[in-house]
């Protein structure tokens, strides 16, 4: 082996001894480690005494806050001389997160260098060791300072205040006002920035925020409001005070009050999912069916895409409570613009609720509400990584080219003046909703950077029709601002640029780098964190970098609900990600920046303080680290039959949906297996979102709605109520609405074909819940859904689960257990110790488990385990067993299944 720095040295294997297996560390690192008493015969020649006083020393400071080892040693050799005895000479406590040394050199004017615990771990810089020179150095994260100035010395006090905050601008919505402004500039780093407002009867209000977007709710009507920013460094500095913007609230409470979120453990509560344009439809007045109303299909079933409303589903929030769910998941709610964005994915004003969802004494706001005054609570779908391909308002809108010609009259909308795009808005002279009328234009405008404006591309569309450049947005056309925008379409779904680039030609890709982008997007959604959802369902979570989440979206959430609502809210305000991972094996196709459970831990290393820089570095960290070296948890898995608390410290803030087992519910077995392999690589799989279907994909990547019959339903919720993590069913799902139909095909087919179709048919009538799973009185057509087999099912599921602390919160194992889709829970804390036996469908036999009695919750058969064993008979496709240590009974009434 040779070393650097031209000192060539031969290693052989060390004798026997106390440092051997250190030696053998060494051997590794390729350093020769010399045994004690004298150096290694074949290390090379040692260095020669010099004279007083000419000797050269080096100040070595390493770096700590990424290894926490329990000591820290330095082997090293002088230039042209020999290396320590490994593992070298003890570090010491320096200042918080550094170690140092300072070594003599003699006449040598540098060093080699590699560090230890002193028990085998090394850091030699990958194999190359680090190259020192004289003088104070630093090592960090594999970067060596030279000539560095001590981290440890006390630091000149910063005395210079931040730049005064720019651009400041208030903007009146009803009763509140949004307030934006430009970044502040510091040498060290702006931390806060401090609101003031002047108006109304409460005086002279200070308010701490965290980004340059302020959303102050709760105002007083017709009144100014004044405000100016400061900004604040971490040294307690102050800018001087912003220009004053001013902005005066309405007559009417456009944002609500503020609701309160329920904050309890988000494991408790089934999810019900719904798309709420196709739910039920409580206002027909809100209806519409866009320009692709007749062309789809849609029209000749008299069936608008924007059907179902906020109305419609508190209609029906108790039809949801007899079912026995306690959470229902909206589709997004935030204004869209697109020909057909019922479903709510193609944002355009994120502080602006779509009023094709809204009515008189049904807003979004009415809606958390009732859901909350019936212990319901809702989580809002929410996007971060694109808007419409219209852009979205407030941060950046593009001009497009039109032309009202025999051709394209259809598309494009006539100008109206002063018009301003709202969903719902019917243009008189066509009767269709306006789409672009305000977006498109002949004219080249000032300050285009499209290329080639309004220029024939030679392409037709699929009518026939001449296309035009800058007709359409899309990322390469230069007519987005590179800043806020990225410019390219993914090439590589599982590489880098499918976190930089465009999903699809209507989603233009956020900068999520970008502070304006952040600010803007953390602002959008503080106005429902106030509102009082209770958790947000993340879209295309995969395709925003982790350090992105981690750095800003997440603690951002976590900041506004601590603020809005308290900690307690704060720690149980759920997050669920949508991590697609097609795939069937534990990690998507070997890349961990693409698999779901990447995105529950925090980051184990520090990366550049440049967001899109960070991204990168994460990127290429963790892929090199591959699927063998990242973090794993025990927080899911009992330890025997024994519950220990969990370990969350390093846990992100986002869960995720379970991928794995929704490709795999193709069969429950499946499912299960798959499941408990990925487990350990989650932060904590109790909280996963499992489903077998949704508005995406059945199983398998299936393009259908899951119609692998009413048994093997009832086989998969068995599995979800009482496995691990958080059961989540797909509206109609209970009546197999739809099986077998497409999911979704655009506008070239009739919604009422597909997995998206209109249910409100089914619920319609009159429904009343008594309580969860109670339904205490029904008429019309909802009491026929309210008898069908799998509603049975799911309500005494819901019954049983919610009943048995173990199967909400409770860790697994599988240890002594034999059979199929069979485990063991607990969850223990306080008072409460409850511990289930569970088998799906099969027999089992638990062995090494508690003595004492178990009753069954589904039969009421009493068992008991005197051996610390006890046996299951096989109970049928579709049925389960759940035997609970001195448990409470039979709960609920056999039905079709659970008999």
């Amino acid at each position: 082996m040779t070393r650097t720095r031209g000192l060539t040295r031969t290693h052989r294997r060390l004798p026997l001894g106390p440092t051997a297996a250190l030696a053998a560390a060494a051997g590794v690192l390729g350093l020769v480690a010399a045994p004690s008493g004298g150096p290694s015969p074949d290390a090379g020649p040692r260095m020669a005494p010099v004279a007083a006083g000419a000797e050269n020393t080096a100040t070595v400071f390493y770096w700590t806050k990424t290894r926490n080892w329990a000591q820290y040693k330095i082997h090293w050799a002088p230039d042209g001389g020999s290396w320590t005895t490994v593992p070298g000479v003890a570090m010491e406590a320096a200042c918080t997160d550094w170690v140092k040394k300072t070594v003599t050199l003699g006449t040598a004017t540098g060093l080699q260098a590699a560090f230890n615990n002193g028990n085998g771990t090394w850091d030699n810089n990958g194999g190359a060791d680090y190259a020192i020179g004289t003088g104070v150095s630093t090592v960090r994260n594999n970067a060596v300072t030279a000539n560095a100035a001590d981290p440890c010395a006390a630091e000149v006090p910063d005395t210079q205040a931040p730049t005064v905050p720019t651009k400041v601008a208030a903007v009146a919505d009803g009763l509140s006002v949004l307030l934006t402004w430009d970044p502040a500039t510091d040498t060290k780093g702006v931390t806060k920035y401090q609101v003031t407002r002047v108006g109304g009867s409460g005086g002279t209000v200070v308010t701490d925020v965290g980004s340059t977007v302020f959303s102050d709710t709760g105002l007083a009507a017709r009144t100014a409001y004044t405000y100016t920013v400061k900004a604040v460094d971490a040294a307690g500095n102050v800018s001087a005070a912003s220009a004053p913007a001013t902005a005066t609230t309405g007559d009417g409470p456009a944002t609500p009050a503020t609701g309160k979120p329920l904050g309890t453990d988000p494991r408790k509560d089934p999810i019900y999912f719904v798309l709420t344009a196709r739910f039920n439809d409580g206002d027909p007045s809100n209806n519409r069916g866009g320009g692709q109303h007749v062309k789809s299909g849609n029209a000749a079933h008299g069936d608008p895409m924007f059907r179902g409303d906020f109305k419609g589903l508190i209609q029906k929030l108790d039809y949801v409570k007899g079912l026995g769910f306690s959470a229902i998941w909206v589709t997004p709610v935030v204004l869209n613009r697109s020909d057909y964005d019922y479903h709510g994915y193609h944002g355009y004003d994120f502080y602006k609720v779509d009023p094709r969802l809204e009515s008189a004494g049904a807003s979004y706001q009415d809606l958390i509400d009732a859901a909350h005054a019936k212990g319901m609570k809702i989580y809002q779908d929410v996007v971060y990584n694109h808007s419409s391909r219209w852009g979205a308002k407030g941060l950046f809108t593009p001009t497009v080219y039109g032309v009202r010609d025999s051709q394209w009259s259809w598309y494009y909308d006539e100008k109206q003046p002063g018009f301003e795009y709202d969903g719902l808005t019917i243009d008189a002279k066509t009767g269709k909703s306006y789409y672009n009328g305000d977006l498109w234009s002949t004219a080249e405008p000032a300050g285009n950077t499209c290329l080639n404006w309004g220029k024939p591309t030679g392409g037709k569309s699929a009518e026939g029709y001449t296309l035009y450049n800058c007709q359409w947005p899309s990322p390469t056309s230069g007519m987005f601002p590179k800043a806020l925008f990225h410019q390219c379409w993914i090439g590589n779904w599982e590489g880098e640029d499918s976190r930089s680039c465009w999903l699809h030609e209507d989603l233009a890709d956020f900068d999520t780098e970008n502070p304006a982008v952040q600010n803007y997007l953390i602002g959008a959604y503080d106005k429902y964190i106030d509102m009082g959802v209770d958790g947000f369902r993340v879209d295309t979570a995969v395709h925003i970098p982790r350090t992105t989440w981690n750095r800003r979206f997440l603690p951002a959430i976590q900041e506004r609900v601590t603020r809005s609502h308290g900690a307690g809210a704060a720690k149980n305000f759920f997050v669920f990600g949508e991590v697609a991972a097609f795939v069937n094996d534990k990690w998507n196709r070997g890349s961990v920046n693409h698999s779901a459970q990447f995105f529950t831990w925090k980051e184990r290393k520090e990366y550049d303080a440049d967001d899109a820089k960070a991204a990168l570095e994460m990127y290429a960290y963790e892929q090199q680290q591959g699927t063998g070296d990242q973090p794993t948890s025990t927080n899911a898995f009992l330890n025997g039959n024994s519950y220990h608390t969990p370990d969350h410290s390093r846990f992100s803030g986002m869960n995720v949906i379970d991928m794995r087992m929704h490709m795999n519910f193709g069969d429950a077995s499946n499912a299960f297996s798959n499941g408990k392999d990925s487990d350990d690589s989650y932060n904590d799989a109790t909280y996963n979102v499992v489903y077998v279907d949704s508005h995406d994909y059945g199983p398998n990547k299936s393009s259908e709605r899951y119609s692998g019959g009413t048994d093997a339903w009832a086989e998969n919720m068995s599995l979800m109520w009482t496995f691990r993590g958080i059961p989540t069913l797909y509206y109609g799902s209970e009546i197999e609405f739809q099986k077998g139909m497409k999911i979704d095909c655009g506008p070239s087919c009739p919604l009422a074909t597909t997995g998206r179709a209109y249910f409100g048919d089914h619920v319609a009538g009159s429904v009343t819940a008594s309580d969860f799973s109670q339904v205490s009185a029904a008429s019309g057509a909802v009491a026929t859904t309210l008898e069908q087999p799998l509603v049975k099912h799911v309500q005494r599921l819901n019954q049983i689960r919610r009943a048995i602390p173990a199967l909400q919160t409770g860790q697994y194992s599988t240890e002594g257990v034999s059979g199929g889709m069979a485990f063991k829970r607990r969850y223990t804390s306080g008072s409460t110790d409850s511990f289930a036996l569970v088998t799906i469908s099969g027999g089992a036999t638990y062995t090494g488990i508690p003595n004492g009695t178990y009753t069954d919750a589904v039969t009421g058969d009493v068992k008991t385990a005197s051996d610390g064993t006890l046996s299951v008979g096989a109970p049928g496709k579709g049925n389960l067993r759940v035997y609970v240590l001195n448990g409470p009974g039979r709960i609920g009434a056999p039905g079709p299944y659970l008999k």
